[in-house]
């Protein structure tokens, strides 16, 4: 059975939360940061690039201490508030025509631990301590993580009800999407949406693997220090932001290697063929229209790659992989990239004209050859998580993508 619960956010006032909310601070460039913080004194961006009030920038642990430091100052200038009552907060993220409704709650580590929720990437055992320090440090959770769970008739039944009435929040920020939030606090809601998840045999990140791995390490390290530990305080929970499988969007990252590992095109070519039927495209960009199929941009051309499965056996979810096929097949025996995550000879792309950005790059001599993928599928990410297997880095990009600001969980 899976948990969550209800907690006690810190939110924006009604009126400040459309200048709170902050996309993720790597998706601003530099000169979009600086106008930010220089015209919007209310981004939650203050908090998390705390140097700019002095006009430096701040990195380590002394950043952790001022961006503590700056939420207290959110706090004590009104800006932020705590609610009364322990709630879930129904997020609902609308643009053109992808809708996604979910909500913030509180999910248990023990759950993480005993494997309810799911994995199906690795984690950097660097990154997880110094993250696990950096929430010790600044006492609160402002980022959650992502999971998806199986349509559900009575938690969507429980939604539907709920949006009928007027928000807590309604907004729409500049990229023209439109954000609105709502409190699930009555008792009968809360205890509906615990039955409902109760009954879940597992969930399944979608995005956040660092994340919810720190806040394991975290609950090790308040453990030890709390000598009247009953396993119910906050740090034994992390907040995550859960939505239907319908209602998750997964995009492919394309693939560019800078050269071909000292083959020639044609040496290049020769090799794919032990494993591809390799097809010249005459008619301009081509993506991939099935599973096992793949698009390459070469010296100019467009080629579609079949993958021959006549000779091949998939021992398990993982080997069915596009992405896993491509890697063992070319990426690692060909092109000599052993190391998809740290290999700088690698680069990846997303997006909606990512396939002709990946022209234009082959074309600038930036990089030699170039790899477009159908997205992998939550059936995919269910089947490798489920045998307890690990993707190759990038191999999905998941929307929603979340303001940060609008929900923070304290510890």
């Amino acid at each position: 059975m899976a948990i969550v619960k209800p907690f006690k956010a810190i939110r924006p006032t009604k009126d400040k939360a459309f200048f709170v909310a902050s996309r993720s601070y790597e998706e601003y460039s530099k000169e979009e940061l600086k106008a930010v913080l220089k015209y919007n004194p209310f981004s939650f961006l203050h908090i998390i690039n705390p140097g700019f009030k002095f006009d430096k920038n701040i990195k380590g642990k002394e950043r952790f201490g001022l961006v503590h430091n700056r939420y207290l100052e959110f706090l004590e200038e009104n800006i932020f508030q705590k609610d009364e009552e322990p709630s879930f907060y129904l997020y609902q993220i609308e643009k053109d025509d992808f809708k996604s409704l979910g909500f913030f709650c509180a999910c248990s580590v023990d759950d993480y631990r005993s494997n309810v929720i799911k994995k199906h990437e690795d984690t950097i055992q660097d990154r997880e301590e110094l993250f696990a320090d950096y929430l010790h440090t600044v006492g609160f959770n402002a980022e959650p993580v992502l999971m998806t769970y199986e349509d559900s008739d009575l938690v969507d039944e429980i939604f539907q009800r709920k949006i009928q009435r007027e928000p807590e929040y309604d907004f729409t920020t500049t990229d023209k999407v439109n954000h609105k939030l709502w409190k699930i606090s009555y008792p009968e809601g809360i205890k509906k949406l615990e039955s409902a998840f109760g009954d879940l045999n597992s969930l399944y990140i979608a995005d956040g693997h660092h994340r919810s791995a720190s806040s394991s390490l975290l609950a090790d390290i308040k453990k030890t220090e709390n000598p009247n530990h009953t396993g119910e305080e906050a740090y034994n929970y992390f907040m995550a932001y859960l939505i239907p499988e319908s209602q998750m969007k997964i995009f492919e990252f394309n693939r560019m290697v800078k050269d071909l590992n000292g083959f020639s095109k044609k040496e290049f070519l020769i090799q794919l063929d032990e494993h591809f039927r390799i097809e010249k495209r005459m008619d301009g960009l081509r993506k991939p229209s099935k599973k096992h199929e793949f698009s390459m941009y070469l010296a100019g051309e467009f080629y579609t790659l079949h993958f021959r499965k006549t000779n091949h056996v998939f021992p398990d979810a993982l080997s069915k992989l596009d992405t896993q096929i491509l890697y063992k097949t070319v990426l690692e025996p060909i092109l000599g990239i052993t190391d998809l995550r740290n290999d700088d000879r690698i680069c990846y792309g997303y997006g909606k004209n990512n396939l002709i950005q990946m022209k234009d790059m082959v074309d600038s001599g930036a990089f030699a050859v170039g790899f477009s993928l159908v997205p992998t599928t939550i059936e995919e990410i269910k089947a490798i998580a489920d045998a307890g297997l690990v993707m190759p880095p990038k191999s999905t990009y998941i929307e929603p993508k979340l303001r940060s600001g609008l929900a923070i969980y304290e510890l």
